[in-house]
């Protein structure tokens, strides 16, 4: 049981959830919000960053599970600011970045999601992907406009920022700091008639770029595919890189697990009893039969294996993994009253119980583990809510002596 559902919630995960789920959430809404994106989701990205920092870390998780974000807080020296950078956090995920000194000498990483069926990591694929990326204008070699019509902004001094001061109140003032916007945070500026007529000033233009993008055999969810220097370009320095990572598609039969797939098969109560033969069709199109003798009985949950059937070892692909099945027999809902004697006339006898005089009737009920915790996840923030109200939660009178 966890006090806080916060962090889960925006990561829409469970609290049971494993370090595979938490890393395929965070790299989904990481790259749907990141700030290159969606610049006016910069909260929104600081705060999911936030939330796969702690949960990602077991203790940090075990804290927050225990106490919220509160005991987070008191555990830490730097309070809601002992946070990492959300952009440090991204780079170190994506592999992109590599320190300050490392960003000054080459430009921006490019990162894109590409999603992949469970099919393409088991045959192979190449795929096409179109991308906009910036390219050093070509006439004006990347300065901008003509040789020496770069001149230092006047508006911000060279700076790249502008200060101002806010009254707030009688006798007090606010300083506020904010990205010059005659020269957009260069420090330098080019005047119209100079600017280049085709990147407009800008120093570089947009360019569409076709990447064949090759899915080897093998390949797993979340993994990278880099081209080198195929990023944007910015004037001075070498070119970043762009980043393919594939996000693998739910299959509807099929889910991997390392090199091996899993599949479920459903069994009638006579199938499990008496024997079956049943059809597998691969992801390479093939059709695999298995069966079973009369007489040899699969119980539910019962698991299986074919070798050689499951997904290729990447730059490996001759070698594979298992198909493990799962079997689950269906049990009819109800029986008529006609075939209960027959039944009990082939099955084994039932184990004789004695019961005591004194016990008590009970009825059984239907359960689901997943209203059940809502229901005490429910009751439990409700009390956390009105802890604090002497009149006892959600408004109850206490008793007196």
């Amino acid at each position: 049981m966890v006090k806080e559902m916060k962090f889960y919630d925006l990561l829409g995960v469970k609290p049971n959830c494993t370090n595979d789920e938490l890393k395929k959430a965070y790299r989904k809404l990481a790259l749907k919000y990141h700030p290159d994106k969606n610049p006016n989701e910069g909260d929104k990205f600081k705060l999911i960053s936030q939330a796969y920092e702690v949960l990602s870390n077991p203790d940090k998780r075990k804290i927050y599970d225990e106490g919220g974000e509160q005991a987070l807080k008191e555990g830490s020296s730097g309070g809601p600011g002992g946070f990492s950078s959300p952009m440090d956090i991204f780079d170190m995920f994506f592999g992109g970045g590599g320190g300050r000194g490392r960003r000054e000498r080459k430009g921006k990483d490019v990162v894109h999601q590409m999603s992949v069926t469970l099919e393409e990591l088991y045959n192979g694929s190449v795929r096409k992907l179109a991308l906009q990326k910036n390219v050093v204008c070509d006439g004006c070699e990347g300065l901008g406009g003509k040789k020496g019509a770069v001149e230092r902004c006047p508006n911000c001094r060279g700076s790249g920022m502008q200060v101002r001061i806010q009254q707030i109140g009688p006798g007090m003032v606010q300083q506020i700091q904010s990205v010059c916007g005659e020269c957009q945070g260069q420090g330098e500026r080019i005047n119209a008639k100079d600017r280049c007529k085709i990147c407009l000033g800008k120093k570089v233009v947009r360019e569409r770029k076709v990447l064949e993008v090759h899915v080897d055999k093998g390949m797993v969810d979340g993994q990278k595919i880099t081209f080198n220097g195929e990023g944007d370009q910015e004037p001075g320095l070498e070119p970043g890189d762009i980043i393919i990572v594939l996000d693998e598609k739910e299959h509807p039969v099929f889910k991997r697990s390392s090199d091996n797939l899993v599949m479920r098969m459903e069994l009638t109560l006579v199938e499990a009893l008496c024997g079956f033969r049943k059809s597998i069709r691969t992801l390479d199109e093939r059709d695999l039969v298995i069966s079973a003798l009369p007489g040899q009985v699969f119980k539910q949950g019962d698991l299986k294996s074919i070798l050689n059937e499951g997904m290729p070892h990447y730059r490996n692909p001759f070698e594979k993994g298992r198909l493990i099945i799962q079997f689950c027999v269906e049990f009819p809902r109800q029986l008529s009253q006609d075939v209960i004697p027959q039944l009990e006339s082939l099955l084994p006898p039932r184990p004789e119980v004695i019961v005591s005089d004194q016990a008590e009737e009970a009825v059984l009920m239907d359960f689901n583990p997943e209203n059940e915790a809502r229901r005490q996840r429910e009751q439990r923030e409700a009390y956390y809510e009105d802890e604090d109200n002497p009149q006892g939660p959600r408004g109850v009178q206490c008793a007196t002596q």
